[in-house]
């Protein structure tokens, strides 16, 4: 192979990763990190984010991997998750950053997971976050149960997406 051609491939392979970044490998993981107020920690690897209260009672996690869709995904942390006992909904705060250079509108869907099979839905949509910026939501939907909604232990966003 000549020397031109050595040449030609490097630089497109330089331009392929610039273009595409390496953003997209889902090979890191979140860095570990504590908040004063919240008590929450986060640890993750292999593209996916997980939260837990350090007091074990609630956590949610968020898968991602490739393709815009994961994109979404990866751009979402559950902050809390929780019963409200004033409101009688099971509440979940979300935080949405967007890392990128173009405005999106986020679509979420979130999922209450309990100590059994149990298991409540919510999704919230148009969620505008602005180029480089975050915000925080809260995603609720109303408790089904008749105690105090201790069962549910977890969130879990199952689908993200932003246009």
């Amino acid at each position: 192979m000549k020397m031109r051609h050595v040449r030609a491939l490097a630089v497109f392979g330089i331009a392929l990763v610039a273009l595409t970044g390496a953003r997209g490998s889902g090979g890191g993981g979140c860095d570990s990190h504590s908040s004063s107020g919240s008590g929450s920690s986060s640890s993750g690897g292999s593209g996916s984010h997980h939260d837990n209260d350090d007091n074990g009672t609630s956590g949610g996690s968020v898968s991602g991997g490739s393709g815009s869709a994961n994109e979404a995904l990866r751009d979402i942390t559950i902050d809390t998750c929780a019963y409200d006992a004033a409101t009688k909904n099971l509440t979940a705060r979300i935080t949405v950053k967007n890392d990128g250079v173009l405005d999106y509108d986020y679509d979420v869907t979130l999922k209450f997971k309990g100590t059994s099979a149990t298991t409540a839905t919510a999704t919230t949509t148009d969620i505008a976050v602005a180029a480089g910026a975050s915000k925080s939501v809260d995603v609720t939907t109303p408790y089904a149960g008749t105690g105090d909604g201790s069962e549910y232990t977890k969130c879990e966003v199952t689908r993200a997406s932003r246009s």
